[in-house]
């Protein structure tokens, strides 16, 4: 599982006094944490899907953080902030091109968003960026 994975990057972090990958490397793992707990209680499993999605969420974050960083002009922090984003890019699939999803949404039948956001989210969990999915549903 990638959790596995990440557990053994943090403590390689912790080793060689990354801070900053550690940091990063421990929020998604007590998100990781608080998400397994939670599907617990309602009797589900959590899986490697569950902690793409953590990932995903995570980074959004941090881009937006970037942003307020980059408006203030806190170069140093924005630096910080783009080295957390690489770290976390390293433990996401590779996603699909903006050409494969328009590709993808031209072989569905039924082309109304609700139908595309489906499809993407049932098939594609983790591979794709959802919000890319819905411009380019719109555009077509």
């Amino acid at each position: 599982m990638i959790i596995d994975e990440i557990k053994k990057a943090n403590v390689e972090a912790m080793k060689a006094h990354d801070n900053i990958a550690r940091g990063v490397l421990s929020i998604v793992m007590t998100k990781y944490k608080l998400q397994e707990v939670e599907l617990k209680a309602q009797n589900k499993e959590i899986g490697d899907s569950d902690l793409l999605s953590i990932i995903q969420k995570t980074l959004k974050e941090l881009s937006d953080e970037k942003e307020g960083y980059k408006q203030v002009n806190n170069l140093e922090r924005v630096n910080d902030l783009t080295r957390q984003e690489s770290v976390l890019n390293a433990y996401l699939p590779k996603q699909l091109s903006e050409q494969e999803i328009r590709d993808e949404i031209a072989k569905l039948e039924d082309k109304s968003i609700p139908s595309v956001m489906k499809h993407f989210k049932t098939n594609f969990a983790g591979k794709v960026d959802m919000s890319l999915v819905n411009k380019l549903a719109r555009e077509l």
